[in-house]
């Protein structure tokens, strides 16, 4: 299963902003430099979703904003829901 991802770097923290279907904007406190920012971001999803990070790999957007990742192991609902649960109004 794929996850669209809208990426902003640089942010004051990492975390998930919102969060609708297979669809996501998530903060990161890594800048886009050397691959940190794609580094934080699979570590945060990897938190998120409870899944070690060897079950998430970046698609497409390695130098871009928006972002391709795969996770192995999860259901779409499963997936869904936990990105949900992590967004600021939980719902």
């Amino acid at each position: 299963m794929r996850i669209s991802i809208r990426a902003k770097p640089r942010a004051s923290q990492s975390r998930i902003l919102r969060a609708e279907g297979l669809s996501a904007d998530v903060a990161l406190a890594a800048p886009p430099v050397d691959g940190a920012a794609n580094a934080e971001l699979l570590a945060l999803l990897s938190a998120t979703l409870s899944v070690p990070k060897s079950a998430l790999h970046l698609v497409l957007g390695e130098s871009s904003k928006h972002k391709l990742v795969t996770v192995d192991g999860l259901s779409v609902d499963e997936v869904t829901q936990r990105l949900l649960q992590a967004t600021p109004s939980g719902r």
